[in-house]
């Protein structure tokens, strides 16, 4: 098992988690407010709240476009389903992490949640009984199914080791994962049109980041330009405070996040030798060095 574990803020994995916790909890707390005003009658919360956050059967889906962004974020299911869940995603997500950087892992569950999606409202025109479908789809199991598939991709001879002596090959975790799966997706050709759809959405990421390409850099980009127009400019503010004599490096936060990354490359080398690095992560060492 991976012993290296970043804090929060390089820690995309946690992020992940940490807001589908959130967004099981929100779920939860309206339905119990529902319940407790409607004198214990829920129909309200189904009515209200799920259609508009689930992915509907193709028919109704013009009217709520937007659950192919919300379906795979929001978990209507038991306490212990959502745990089961988040550890799988911790799982392979951490083995994707450390291998490719956290900057990847959000996007990944994106696109996996995504095309899985449109998979399950493609498979609905299907002839006949193939393209049943259940009457919506709330959760993650395509960002999963994308997960567990890059992780594979990824290394494929990778062991999670319990103890010193023993450790189960993550393709035997994956297959178990995918049995799992399988079987909760009562046997609708859809759900399981949308698992492959996640499925496939990981192994194609992968194999795009092997040829160099960065299909996540555009959703980090987009946040940071965002980010920069809320956070006030350090100069302003001293030139306000009237201290303008004092000198100012305008590249220390730039500085600061790259030794941030030098020092979780230098760590994950400590865990894992030199030769688990990146690419990425060896151009980062070879410009900190230069500097």
């Amino acid at each position: 098992m991976l012993s290296y574990i970043p804090g929060y803020k390089n820690n995309a994995v946690l992020q992940v988690i940490i807001f589908s916790a959130v967004g099981y909890t929100m779920l939860a707390l309206c339905w119990a407010i529902i319940k407790l005003v409607y004198d214990g009658d829920s129909s309200n919360y189904d009515i209200h709240f799920i259609p508009n956050l689930a992915l509907p059967a193709l028919a109704f889906y013009k009217a709520h476009w937007w659950t192919l962004l919300t379906y795979g974020w929001f978990q209507n299911i038991g306490f212990m389903e959502l745990i089961s869940n988040m550890l799988w995603l911790y799982c392979f997500g951490s083995v994707v992490q450390s291998l490719v950087g956290p900057r990847q892992i959000i996007a990944l569950y994106t696109y996996s949640l995504l095309t899985g999606g449109i998979f399950y409202l493609l498979a609905q025109l299907l002839p006949g009984s193939l393209g049943v479908c259940p009457p919506f789809i709330l959760g993650p199991r395509a960002g999963l199914m994308g997960m567990a598939a890059a992780a594979v991709t990824l290394t494929p001879r990778y062991r999670f080791y319990l103890t010193e002596t023993f450790s189960i090959p993550i393709l035997v975790v994956a297959g178990i994962f995918t049995f799992l799966m399988l079987l909760s997706s009562g046997y609708y050709l859809s759900v399981v049109l949308m698992l492959a759809g996640g499925a496939l959405t990981g192994l194609a990421y992968i194999k795009l980041l092997k040829a160099g390409y960065r299909p996540g850099a555009w959703m980090y980009s987009f946040a940071d330009k965002m980010e920069s127009l809320v956070t006030p400019n350090e100069r302003n503010i001293r030139n306000k405070q009237g201290r303008g004599n004092i000198f100012h490096n305008p590249y220390r936060s730039q500085k600061e996040a790259l030794q941030d990354r030098v020092d979780d490359i230098l760590d994950k080398i400590n865990q894992k030798g030199y030769n688990s690095l990146t690419t990425e992560e060896r151009d980062i060492l070879s410009r900190a060095g230069k500097e």
